[in-house]
């Protein structure tokens, strides 16, 4: 009888990887390259394959404990391998008839061992011990933030392209910015499945790539001599294992998303592998509501696809996924009542109304107002007219407003700061990046304004005027719309005494600015005329509480009273 010792591989430096599942029982008899044990650790989870085919005789480990490179898993008895004089072939079960009954009493053993036939099959094709395992791979539209169709304006590969992991494959454009879709793998261009001019939603088929990837079928190897793990590919084995053998909850499906109650409190306590995370991720979703098919309710990527597709077909839901819950309103044929006509509202519009929906109905809202008595700071920017021109320039109150909040931020960190982790950690930001909305004739867009903090007022005017211009034109980058810590609504010469800005979530905090007036105002002795700028602030009551944005506003109105201020902040 000869007995091996299987240890733990190189698992890329992870230590103290804790064992989650075992996927052997004593008596087992095992194939080369068959998964022992399940690893989790703080970065992924992988299965640890046989580097010797045999019969399981002891388990030196259990499920919890922690295991690093070198320690023991379980010891084999390879004697019937050895007897053989050659590995154990992946095409036959083993001759054993007690190795058989305990196969055939263990339906998870059995599957575990098909699942190493199909490598085995593909082995025996190779002559020097070692193939490339080719497959082939569509890389589709990512989440682009909107819900409508976008067109492709350029294609950046063509077929017969090696290209890496990130690398652009197509430009699309949208009424809102232009945006180049990176691809999710590397591998050599087969096909493209769309043309320039095409029209494309999320989940549209861009490419195909024909991606490798080594596979070993060495023969069984002695001693200290373990094979590395590859967690790429044991990540991609629940998803076959569950392929091949569906499960009835795979297809089973809650028609809505379950309650809050029945999932776990943060998606880190799930049991699913980072790359499941990262489709999770780019396809929006809870993982919490996503039911797992795989062993001990391991969420597998064919759980992700079942639940995505169940819920773009399910209308009905569609107010539950968003965080509502509430019934949609009637449609109602208003022809009945007198003439209409229709118009199809842009894209920008829409992923307004989407965005401002959810942060409605997900954020405790408050606002407060104020005015704040700009007639100096008018004064001084009237000064500075002829300076304006010279520079061709036009300098409005907007530029000091911004710079005025942005020194009110700084001193007020919490109004720039974000939840996380499912609202038990808050995130405060060391940068100081200003959302501005800008009416277009396309709808609302709010560049951003990165380091505002740290600008003069003439590079705010500047940099106002390109944003705005940009958004108007509709060239606007992504990352032009992106990272702002706070948002200005600025209605101008609009009109309005006030209004109450929804924060654009996960901001917490937005200011809305209406039209400055004439007032009379009481200096202790007589009325004077004043310049009042009213302002109101909205917030997110379950970061910032009445006294937080009380100083706030009270500080800014201060800034904007005395402009003088600003040159010492």
């Amino acid at each position: 009888m000869t007995h091996q010792t299987i240890v733990v591989p190189d698992i890329g430096g992870a230590e103290g990887a804790e064992v989650v599942e075992l996927l052997v029982a004593v008596g087992d008899a095992i194939e080369l390259e068959q998964s022992l044990i399940v690893l989790e650790s703080d970065k992924a989870s992988m299965e640890i394959p046989a580097s010797h085919a045999g019969v399981v005789v002891e388990l030196k480990m259990a499920v919890g404990d922690q295991l690093s490179e070198g320690d023991a898993i379980l010891t084999l008895d390879t004697s019937a391998a050895d007897n053989d004089g050659a590995e154990v072939s992946h095409q036959e079960a083993p001759g054993n008839d007690q190795n058989s009954t305990s196969i055939d009493a263990d339906v998870a053993s059995s599957q575990r061992v098909d699942e190493c036939t199909e490598k085995g099959a593909d082995a025996a094709a190779s002559e020097e011990g070692v193939s490339e395992a080719v497959s082939e791979q569509v890389v589709e539209v990512p989440d682009i933030g909107t819900d409508g169709d976008v067109e492709v304006v350029e294609l950046c590969v063509s077929v017969g392209d090696v290209i890496d992991e990130g690398d652009s494959v197509v430009v699309l454009e949208s009424d809102k910015a232009s945006m180049e879709v990176p691809s999710s793998a590397a591998g050599e261009v087969l096909e493209l499945l769309i043309a320039e001019g095409a029209s494309v939603t999320q989940g549209a088929s861009l490419i195909k790539l024909s991606v490798k990837g080594v596979s070993s079928t060495a023969p069984a190897v002695t001693g200290a001599a373990t094979p590395a793990v590859d967690t790429t590919d044991t990540l991609a084995k629940p998803s076959s294992v569950a392929a091949a053998n569906p499960s009835p909850r795979a297809t089973a499906l809650p028609a809505s998303a379950p309650p809050a109650s029945s999932v776990a409190n943060d998606a880190s306590d799930l049991y699913v592998g980072p790359a499941v995370r990262k489709l999770a991720r780019e396809f929006g979703v809870d993982l919490k509501a996503v039911k797992g098919s795989g062993p001990k309710g391991r969420i597998v990527k064919e759980d992700l696809q079942a639940y995505v597709s169940q819920r773009l077909a399910d209308p009905a839901t569609h107010a539950v996924s968003v965080g509502s819950g509430i019934p949609d309103v009637a449609e109602i044929d208003f022809s009945k009542f007198g003439p209409v006509h229709h118009e199809q509202r842009s894209r920008i519009d829409k992923v307004t109304a989407s965005n401002m929906s959810k942060s409605w109905l997900n954020v405790p809202h408050v606002t407060q107002f104020d005015d704040a008595d700009i007639t100096d700071l008018e004064a001084f920017r009237g000064s500075l007219k002829a300076e304006a021109e010279r520079r061709g320039s036009k300098l409005s109150p907007v530029p000091f407003i911004i710079k005025a909040v942005a020194v009110a931020l700084n001193a007020n960190p919490k109004m720039k700061s974000s939840l996380a982790e499912q609202g038990d950690v808050l995130v405060y930001k060391d940068y100081c990046h200003i959302g501005m909305a800008v009416d277009t004739p396309n709808g609302l867009v709010v560049p951003v304004i990165r380091d505002a903090d740290k600008k003069s007022v003439w590079a705010l005017s500047d940099e106002i005027r390109e944003l705005a211009a940009k958004a108007k034109d509709k060239k606007l980058k992504p990352d032009e719309m992106q990272g702002a810590v706070f948002t200005i609504s600025s209605l101008g010469n609009i009109g309005g005494r006030g209004f109450t800005p929804i924060v654009n979530t996960p901001e917490v905090g937005i200011l809305g600015v209406s039209k400055a007036s004439t007032q009379p105002m009481w200096d202790g002795s007589e009325f004077q005329p004043r310049i009042m700028l009213p302002v109101s602030l909205s917030y997110d009551h379950r970061v910032v509480n009445g006294g937080d944005a009380g100083r706030f506003l009270t500080y800014l109105v201060a800034l904007l009273s005395d402009i003088r201020q600003l040159a010492i902040n």
